[in-house]
C-alpha cells in the first residue's frame, strides 16, 4: 500500500502567502500527457490562481512538465487553462465572496481520489507582511519552549 502522502503535491507557499479562508475540492479537466506528468509529479502549482468567468472556473499559471515522447501532431502547451469541475452553488458563492471582498482563490494541493485527479482550492486573503513575522516569531517561540521542557525533564 502506499501512502497517501505519496500522492499529494502541497502548495506551501500558498500557506505562506494567504490566510485560508475557505476550501473547496474540485475535478480538473486534464489531458493524457498531464496525468502521466502529474502522477510522476511533475507539475509547480506555486504560482497558480483560479480565475471565474461565465460561470466557469478556470486553472491558469500551473506548469506540468511534458514528461514523455510523443508525436508532433498535437500542440503541447505546458502553462494552459484547466477547466475545474464545482458544483454550480460553488462557483456562484467564489464569484460573489471574490466580488464584494477582494479574495483570491488559490490552489493548495493536488492528490488522487481512487483514479481522479482532484484538487483542492482555498478562498484566501493575502498577508501582510507583519503578518508572516509574526507568525514566524510564534512558530520559533514554541520550537524554543520544546526546547527547554525536554532539558528540564532531563
Amino acid at each position: 500500500m502506499s501512502k497517501k502522502s505519496d500522492n499529494v503535491i502541497i502548495n506551501n507557499k500558498a500557506y505562506y502567502n494567504f490566510s485560508i479562508i475557505n476550501i473547496f475540492i474540485a475535478g480538473i479537466v486534464l489531458q493524457g500527457w498531464e496525468v502521466k506528468s502529474i502522477r510522476k509529479k511533475k507539475i509547480d502549482i506555486s504560482n497558480g490562481y483560479i480565475l471565474l468567468r461565465s460561470q466557469e472556473a478556470y486553472l491558469n499559471s500551473v506548469k506540468i512538465e511534458f514528461t514523455q515522447i510523443k508525436n508532433n501532431y498535437e500542440k503541447i502547451n505546458p502553462l494552459r487553462e484547466r477547466k475545474l469541475l464545482l458544483t454550480k452553488k460553488e462557483i456562484n458563492f467564489l464569484f460573489n465572496e471574490v466580488k464584494k471582498k477582494t479574495y483570491t482563490i488559490v490552489p493548495l494541493s493536488i492528490f488522487w481520489k481512487k483514479n481522479w485527479c482532484k484538487i483542492k482550492i482555498g478562498l484566501s486573503k493575502g498577508k501582510k507582511q507583519y503578518d508572516k513575522r509574526n507568525i514566524e516569531k510564534k512558530k520559533s517561540w514554541k520550537l524554543e519552549q520544546l526546547k527547554i521542557i525536554k532539558k528540564n525533564i532531563k
